[in-house]
């Protein structure tokens, strides 16, 4: 007789367990484990080598058509997703509450249904006349898109069983899914990964683009299991403050694809709207050369931005603890630098105040960031602009060396194609570029000498 025992599963990153307590073990976090439908344990080994279906291979080189991307419409969205809509693929998108996912959802499935394609679009938080009132808004109102409030998996695939299977499939959310074969509330652990796998074999089985929504949790990630980012093809995360009007769609995995990829959209009253230029974005506003401002081209995927990159510094009296604020990079990373600059430049930033900010609310995870960082501490302490129309990127080691960065040309031809003169930068990997005239740094007094000098 089998005998049951008891599972505990950790609803926040999936951990299982076999006795409750109140702190997962491998999270730290609080009450978050939940008791699961018990496991039935054999003592007797199981054959598994008889009784089952016959797999049929296919040779790698066996010639056969490749399926066809489907665009969206949106360029930037099919940026983001390597050059469209894979048939069959599965897509999690998540991001903060009212960033705008179901905005930009819901213009990508009327631009699918609009150019010849079927767009199903299933809400599982939101009723059919709520979706249509936001279509209203964005100016959708016309497109033939399918609209269903609906939570129950089983009722969603026994409908989409009996009709021609879509081009595209929106689910949003995943954490309101519920399965009636798995015991367990909607968002548990056991629900999100039970429905997710459903939808998605469907999606497979029948060359569906599947989108589906997720939530974060506080700290930004996406609630739910990680095997749940696994089990599908694209991770997208759709970014941005809403105090801000732009937005950044980016691919964090993507088997189709590049990773790093980014989408850039500003909200506006019509919905998201393409921004095909996003440096100008980033650097509107810039009049003249204030200290503590540098310029730095960052590279997300295969598109470089040019952002502003901003820092203060203001001294204290003797005695007094100075603060460290940073937005938009890695606050560790900025400490590294000030050691750094304080043992291999002599200067002194014990007692002064550190702000740090990339302009527009961009965040930056682009080590070539250090130079341009530095470029504006020093810039900011000395009180002295940096010289005009030049761009700074490039990593600092703990040597005090400027050490090498990946697409050097690629960051150097959009700094010219914008208008800038000059680029300082790491000795290695640069190229000559029209309009625009290189310095190369090999240690970091030299960036010193640069914004002393002037030249």
């Amino acid at each position: 007789m089998a005998k049951p025992k008891r599972r505990y599963v950790c609803q926040a990153c999936g951990s299982v367990t076999h006795r409750w307590q109140g702190q997962c073990v491998d999270c730290s976090e609080w009450n978050t484990l939940a008791e699961e439908a018990p496991e039935t344990i054999f003592s007797a080994k199981h054959d598994l080598s008889s009784g089952g279906r016959r797999v049929a291979f296919v040779s790698l080189d066996q010639p056969v058509a490749l399926p066809q991307r489907r665009k969206t419409g949106i360029a930037e969205f099919d940026r983001a997703l390597g050059g469209g809509l894979v048939p069959g693929c599965a897509i999690l998108m998540g991001g903060d509450p009212g960033i705008g996912k179901s905005t930009l959802l819901l213009q990508a499935s009327a631009k699918v249904a609009l150019s010849g394609g079927s767009a199903v679009y299933i809400s599982g938080e939101e009723a059919s006349d709520q979706v249509r009132l936001r279509a209203d808004r964005l100016g959708l109102g016309k497109a033939p898109i399918l609209l269903a409030a609906a939570t129950s998996v089983r009722d969603i695939l026994t409908t989409l069983g009996n009709m021609e299977p879509p081009s595209l499939v929106v689910i949003d959310s995943i954490q309101t899914m519920h399965s009636d074969q798995i015991e367990g509330a909607p968002g548990t652990v056991s629900q999100v990964r039970g429905c997710a796998f459903e939808l998605i074999r469907y999606a497979k089985e029948n060359g569906v683009a599947l989108v589906l929504v997720g939530h974060v949790t506080k700290d930004g990630s996406i609630a739910g299991p990680r095997v749940l980012e696994h089990m599908v093809d694209v991770v997208m995360s759709f970014e941005g403050e809403r105090s801000h009007q732009y937005r950044i769609l980016r691919a964090l995995k993507n088997r189709f694809g590049a990773v790093d990829e980014i989408g850039v959209f500003a909200m506006a009253g019509q919905g998201l709207e393409e921004v095909g230029n996003p440096s100008m974005l980033f650097l509107s506003g810039r009049e003249q050369e204030v200290p503590g401002s540098a310029v730095f081209p960052a590279l997300e995927g295969t598109r470089p931005v040019l952002v502003e990159i901003q820092a203060l510094t203001v001294r204290l009296a003797s005695g007094a603890t100075p603060r460290r604020a940073v937005v938009g990079w890695d606050s560790g990373r900025l400490a590294m630098l000030l050691a750094v600059l304080e043992a291999r430049c002599g200067l002194n930033f014990s007692s002064a105040e550190v702000y740090l900010n990339v302009a527009g609310g961009y965040r930056l995870t682009d080590p070539a960031a250090d130079l341009a960082v530095a470029a504006a501490l020093v810039s900011a302490l000395s009180d002295r602009p940096l010289p005009s129309g030049s761009i700074w990127f490039g990593e600092i080691s703990l040597a005090g060396e400027v050490r090498p960065v990946a697409h050097t040309p690629v960051r150097l031809k959009e700094a010219a194609k914008l208008g800038f003169s000059r680029g300082c930068g790491p000795e290695a990997g640069a190229e000559k570029v029209d309009g625009l005239r290189y310095s190369p740094l090999r240690l970091l007094p030299n960036l010193i000498d640069r914004v002393m000098g002037g030249s």
